[in-house]
């Protein structure tokens, strides 16, 4: 953790300010190693370049706390407090209030963004989310061991739901089977609410499983993360229940072979929405173009969806150690829909494919 704030403070310096103050529960597991849920209540962790770092947190949270590698301040508050006056006395007491404090602007609401104002000698505060995003976007070797892992995990939960597929099967009972097998496994938390969808359904990108039986003939789609040491993973798989039409095979087809030229375009330095483009200009090309409806990718992390955006006008040159997803799909109102999505890191050779479940089209008879 020593290391990520001093690559923060010394980020700080180059843009000429002289603290941050980070909210979400992403950038404060990031910079203390604290993975808490704050609900309504405030965490937070404060930097600056006069070498003054806290972590402001409830005081339930303190054993917590105790347990990671924290060594520096340590600001709690008990529910009948406010715990904007303590970081105030902390800031006096410790030195001068900050002059030029970079926040996280995606994260705030206005409420606290008034009680961070008050925290100031300015009468404004600067935008530190890209800041951020700029340091996270590169992933060291404990985050891909992580991240690995987790792909590890999302690829043994598309086999659990692929085993219990069957004909008369919800979704909702394959998502049962799925999230106890890996309770067993001692995964907690899953990176979003796990998605079942069966028959026309599949045609909504990001629809909602319900008790709705699958049937021969349906495509059913998988769509999946787990949480492992506070990093996300993300899959998805689509298999074929019974007898299939040809369209179908083609469509699926299709897909494959977009993710595949999108991966094989991952190079060092390619411009991010290349990649979009790649797999964009294969299902154009099929016919298929109106039914892409998103964009190739997003980043991956602590966040299932964190930066960068991998849109087609997204410009940002490809560098060792982003991960990110790939998931091209095609989407037919009324019809049906197929998506394949992995997990990349990539390395000075080339791409790496974190979830390795297989692709080739499954028929489960």
């Amino acid at each position: 953790m020593n290391q990520r704030l001093d690559q923060l403070t010394e980020a700080l310096r180059e843009r000429n300010l002289d603290s941050m103050f980070m909210t979400s529960k992403d950038n404060v597991f990031y910079y203390s190693g604290l993975y808490a849920e704050a609900h309504e209540r405030l965490i937070a962790v404060y930097v600056d370049t006069n070498g003054r770092q806290a972590i402001v947190a409830p005081a339930l949270e303190m054993e917590d706390i105790r347990r990671t590698s924290w060594q520096n301040d340590i600001i709690t508050y008990f529910d009948h407090e406010d715990p904007w006056d303590k970081i105030k006395i902390w800031l006096t007491s410790t030195g001068e209030l900050p002059k030029h404090l970079a926040i996280e602007e995606d994260h705030l609401n206005v409420s606290r963004y008034q009680n961070i104002l008050n925290l100031t000698q300015a009468s404004d505060v600067y935008h530190g989310q890209q800041l951020l995003n700029q340091i996270r976007v590169i992933k060291d070797e404990s985050e891909l061991k992580a991240l690995q892992e987790a792909a590890r995990y999302a690829d043994f939960a598309i086999e659990t739901a692929v085993h219990h597929i069957q004909p008369g099967k919800t979704e909702l009972e394959i998502i049962a089977e799925v999230e106890y097998a890996l309770k067993q496994k001692g995964i907690r938390d899953m990176s979003f609410s796990t998605l079942v969808l069966s028959g026309e359904k599949t045609a909504s990108p990001h629809g909602t499983p319900s008790t709705k039986p699958i049937e021969n003939g349906d495509f059913v789609l998988m769509d999946l993360g787990v949480v492992y040491n506070g990093y996300c993973s993300d899959i998805t798989r689509t298999v074929a229940v019974g007898n299939i039409t040809n369209e179908q095979q083609a469509v699926y087809q299709t897909v494959l072979e977009a993710e595949k030229r999108a991966i094989e375009t991952c190079q060092l330095g390619t411009p991010l929405g290349e990649i979009d483009r790649a797999a964009r200009s294969t299902i154009d090309d099929a016919g298929y173009g109106d039914y892409f409806t998103h964009r190739i990718g997003h980043g991956i992390g602590i966040d299932v969806h964190e930066f960068p955006s991998m849109a087609s006008n997204n410009q940002n040159p490809l560098q060792a150690g982003m991960t990110f997803t790939i998931e091209p799909g095609i989407y037919q109102p009324n019809v049906g829909g197929v998506r394949i999505e992995d997990d990349i890191y990539m390395t000075e050779d080339g791409p790496l494919v974190l979830t390795q479940y297989p692709k080739d089209l499954q028929i489960i008879s």
